[in-house]
């Protein structure tokens, strides 16, 4: 249920309501004092066609020259260009006589650029239009600058990785994306332009505006013949605010019914892609920020790679690296016999999905498929058949569900036959349960399409499930690199371990008889016999190989319990180290300390990587 504003904001809100309306009611009264009679209604049309004309020829000289400032000035870090953009801002400041006054220094009848035209830059339409340009380019200025610095770039490094040039990307998503703030301010700057009076007359006396001819009128003949001239500006302004209501209840009607269903239609499996099947990735990044520094190499021997890391470790800037939005200090990024590190992003022909799949706002789901240059129609119809999308190719984005939303991403990308796709932890928004589905659709896919793929992810489940090789990286340097069930089975630090989620994990050194001694003092027994004394190891407990029972040899205290993929476990403290235990070998009383047993076999050790 919506909550209605708390009543002193409406009351505020109300008492300005009121002032802004007050002059329009005011007015009603002394319609009837109005010389009707006495109106140049020829003089009058002349000087709206003036003012309207002027104020057009103003407003398209901002918008072709302000947006790409706006752009600029948004994009730019430079302190110099936050210096010019406080400049441009200040005819807001100035009172318009001496905008006007500075514009006279500038293009007046002694100055070298007025001379240079012989004087006709004042006194006349130009006049007029340059008068209006300086006063009212700020709005658009100002609006353009807002919408383009809320434009995430995300959509600017999909749409390079679907291979447009910098020009075509402003042209088709950050100009489209900005453009209805842009087009609020283009109105005020035309608004702004149509009545302007103080720079206008001291410009352009002649020929006359609107503002200038209802002055003369005020001036000569009094406040009578002046009311009539104030028809036209309010018909103006009554048209903007019904055209804005318009555009309001428009936007407000866009929205579709929403279908949540995120399952895909089944996988008719295609014939592999025998052309792609030797491609292997290979990269050495190196990038240095601040006192943050990556340094990753990497040849996987498959073609599906997991990164996983902590948030800042640096996973998500190297697979910006290997897209080609982020240059490589050093190294290099090939692909087959292909070198991509020479190669801008969008030569590189790869799919690369952010973490909230970067689809353009303003596209429904089929231009999003025609969008990536060299885009396949066939192959296009293909995906949006076989990823259940067929039904939904007029619909935008906010008009998706979570789940449609990464089968558009996923089909954009498959579209122009990318042979490297790149995911930033394209499930990280998602619930658990939907997480899951998407996840083995996206691994069904993978067995289908054989295209080399390389995902960033913080869920050590999500990186078994779609790599067949892991990167475990933290601060920028790689801890463990391998195959999954490699890196999974035998990590190599107890942070490694830690990074992926395992539990019963530690390190130790190998004691006579074969005994594990670990850091806390705690000896576990062992089958390996293989591995020295004084051997520094690291050490897996089997959860089945922990039994409460009364006979057991090692006593501990139950410390909590545990659920993982729906499987109970408690957790027991012996020796100062924590184990985890299925729920059915726990004992069935949480009270005081317990006798355990540790099975030799249950217990696996391998030598320890050096720190």
């Amino acid at each position: 249920m919506k909550q209605p504003a708390a009543r002193p904001l409406l009351w505020l809100g109300a008492l300005l309501a009121v002032y802004l309306c007050a002059p329009f009611v005011a007015s009603i009264p002394q319609i009837d004092q109005a010389d009707w009679a006495g109106v140049d209604w020829s003089a009058t049309w002349s000087a709206v066609g003036v003012s309207a004309a002027s104020a057009s020829v103003a407003a398209l000289v901002i918008l072709v020259l302000g947006v790409p400032l706006g752009y600029w000035l948004a994009r730019s870090r430079s302190r110099y260009v936050a210096l010019l953009g406080f400049v441009v801002q200040l005819p807001l400041a100035l009172p318009p006589l001496t905008s006007g006054v500075l514009l006279l220094f500038l293009v007046g009848p002694y100055s070298g650029i007025g001379q240079l035209f012989g004087g006709t830059l004042t006194d006349s339409f130009a006049g007029i239009v340059l008068a209006e340009t300086f006063v009212a380019a700020p709005f658009l200025i100002v609006a353009a600058r807002s919408a383009f610095t809320a434009v995430d770039p995300v959509y600017d490094d999909v749409a390079a990785t679907l291979g447009h040039r910098a020009e075509s990307r402003f042209l088709r998503v950050t100009l489209p994306i900005a453009w209805p703030a842009i087009r609020a301010g283009l109105a005020l700057a035309w608004l702004r332009a149509f009545g302007e009076f103080g720079a206008t007359v001291m410009v352009a006396y002649h020929p006359y505006s609107l503002p200038v001819y209802t002055y003369v009128v005020f001036g000569g003949q009094g406040l009578p013949a002046m009311m009539p001239l104030l028809l036209p500006t309010l018909a103006i302004a009554i048209v903007c605010a019904v055209l804005s209501v318009y555009s309001r209840g428009a936007r407000s009607t866009l929205a579709a019914p929403i279908d949540n269903g995120d399952e895909p239609a089944g996988f008719m499996p295609a014939a592999p892609a025998g052309a792609m099947a030797d491609l292997r990735l290979a990269f050495d990044v190196t990038r240095r920020l601040g006192t943050f520094s990556l340094d990753v190499s990497w040849r996987p021997s498959t073609r599906r790679l997991a990164i996983i890391g902590p948030s800042g470790s640096g996973k998500s800037l190297a697979l910006r690296i290997v897209a080609g939005l982020e240059p490589n200090d050093a190294g290099s990024v090939t692909l087959g016999g292909a070198d991509l590190g020479s190669l801008p992003p969008e030569r590189r022909q790869i799919g690369y999905m952010p973490q909230d799949y970067g689809l353009f706002p303003h596209m429904t789901v089929a231009q999003q498929l025609a969008f990536p240059v060299g885009a396949d129609a066939a192959s296009a119809r293909y995906w949006l058949a076989h990823l259940g999308l067929d039904t939904l190719t007029g619909r935008l984005p906010r008009e998706l569900s979570f789940g449609q939303r990464q089968r558009v991403a996923l089909a954009r990308a498959l579209t122009r036959h990318s042979q490297l796709l790149l995911f930033d932890e394209p499930f990280a928004a998602l619930d658990t349960p939907r997480r899951r589905k998407l996840q083995q659709s996206l691994r069904a896919l993978q067995r289908e399409i054989d295209a080399v793929t390389v995902i960033v992810t913080h869920d050590p489940d999500e990186a078994a499930l779609l790599a067949d090789e892991v990167i475990v990286i933290e601060q920028g340097r790689v801890l463990q690199a391998g195959p999954v069930d490699e890196v999974f089975d035998r990590p190599a630090t107890p942070r490694v371990a830690d990074l992926l989620g395992l539990h019963n994990v530690g390190e130790g050194i190998v004691r006579a008889g074969g005994e594990i001694e670990t850091p806390k003092g705690l000896r576990l027994p062992c089958h390996d016999s293989s591995l020295a004394t004084g051997t520094r190891v690291m050490w897996r407990v089997s959860p089945r190989a922990l039994r409460a029972t009364p006979e057991g040899a090692w006593t501990g205290t139950l410390a909590g319990h545990a659920l993982r993929h729906g499987d109970r476990y408690v957790t027991i403290a012996i020796g100062g180290e924590s184990f985890d235990i299925a729920d059915e070998d726990a004992p069935r009383t949480t009270q005081g300390a317990q006798r355990f047993t540790i099975e030799r076999d249950g217990v696996t050790v391998w030598p320890a990587v050096a720190s």
